[in-house]
């Protein structure tokens, strides 16, 4: 009996000790479960990613890349008149007024041509008379050429009579002549366009008494202006007749208008060291008016290259750099500049950039490199706001 109730006790201490073992075990499993859970709820969460807009932001692209001398200077005509009075007297009327389109030989105005028609009358009765004259000397001639055949003249009276003829054949000449003049200067009383264009300027008005001389109109022809300007001397070398000539012009934003250098003047100025070039701008739809002031480049080089804003480089350091968002962070990239277009503010990558790829602009450069980087799409500021 003893010996059966130590074999039930030791039985119940094996199945204690089991449980025992159970339970421990069980804790350590549930106790490494809290630790793998608190371990991955202390790992660091990424940081979001730092927005910038579009406008602090360039796309590398292929373009034009052009270099030369800057000018500047005020547009004038390629033709311009200033018709004046080639006779004396009163303005009758004026048919003609600024901003007006006129065709070549359009009567302008009108002079009160008083003395010129009295001089134009004399030299009309001046040479009826002296043709009446003529004729009679002529019929002389015949007359007495035949009695001298005849016998009943000398020769003599046909000498005479000979002199006679040519005497008044040379005043009927000379009648004639100012009989011309006379003319031209009765039509001059109407005053005509010398070339079509536009009346810029008007001088007179309707009773003035003017003078031989006297200017009256200003015309000028808007199909094609010039520009003059100034260049350093060093800038010759690459100068021709026919360089294009890149500007824009005030009142036109950033409209890019072309000329061509059409003269280069053969001096330069002992004061200032500068040439003075001439350039023709064509103007075909004539939005371009006399007086705008221009400014540009003359192109002595232009090629096509990898180009950024000047605006973008980081010229601080020993090499030039840029900020550049690739993968989605922020990145500092060497680059090898080249031509630099002054107007355009662009500057060439010859290498360490690529067609397609975004450069920060402004003070977004500041942002640590490795920074997380998102350019905002232009259409998230349109959205309609859900605030209530």
């Amino acid at each position: 009996m003893r010996t059966l109730k130590l074999t039930a006790t030791a039985r119940t201490m094996t199945a204690r000790g089991g449980l025992v073992a159970l339970t421990a075990f069980s804790l350590v499993v549930v106790a490494l479960t809290g630790c793998a859970d608190r371990s991955a709820g202390d790992e660091p969460e990424s940081p979001a990613p730092i927005v910038i807009g579009p406008e602090n932001i360039a796309i590398v692209k292929d373009t034009l890349l052009m270099d030369g001398p800057s000018i500047s200077g005020t547009l004038g005509a390629e033709r311009e008149a200033r018709v004046r009075a080639e006779l004396g007297g009163s303005i009758l009327d004026l048919l003609a007024e600024p901003g007006q389109t006129v065709a070549a030989g359009q009567v302008l105005a009108q002079i009160e041509p008083q003395t010129a028609r009295e001089q134009a009358a004399f030299a009309d009765a001046l040479v009826r008379s002296l043709e009446n004259d003529v004729r009679l000397q002529r019929r002389n001639l015949e007359r007495d050429t035949r009695l001298a055949d005849a016998g009943a003249l000398s020769t003599r009276a046909v000498e005479a009579d000979s002199l006679a003829v040519a005497q008044a054949e040379a005043s009927l000449a000379e009648a004639n002549a100012r009989q011309v003049v006379a003319r031209r200067a009765l039509a001059r009383a109407s005053v005509r366009a010398p070339f079509a264009g536009v009346v810029s300027e008007e001088r007179v008005s309707v009773g003035d008494v003017v003078q031989n001389g006297t200017e009256l109109f200003t015309i000028v022809d808007p199909t094609s202006l010039r520009l003059e300007a100034q260049l350093p001397a060093q800038a010759l070398a690459g100068l021709r007749v026919g360089t294009a000539v890149q500007f824009t012009v005030s009142g036109f934003g950033d409209q890019r208008l072309t000329g061509r250098v059409t003269r280069i003047y053969p001096s330069v100025d002992p004061t200032t060291r500068q040439v003075r070039i001439l350039v023709t701008v064509p103007n075909p739809g004539q939005q371009l008016v006399v007086g705008l002031f221009a400014e540009g480049r003359v192109v002595t080089s232009e090629r096509q290259a990898l180009t950024v804003p000047k605006a973008a480089v980081d010229l601080r350091g020993v090499r030039p750099t840029v900020s550049q968002v690739e993968n989605g962070r922020m990145v500092r990239t060497e680059v090898v500049l080249g031509l630099e277009d002054v107007v355009a503010e662009l500057v060439e990558v010859v290498s360490g950039l690529a067609v397609g790829d975004t450069i920060v602009l402004g003070s977004s450069r500041g942002i640590a490199a490795g920074t997380p980087i998102r350019v905002q799409d232009p259409a998230e500021r349109t959205l309609p706001s859900t605030t209530p």
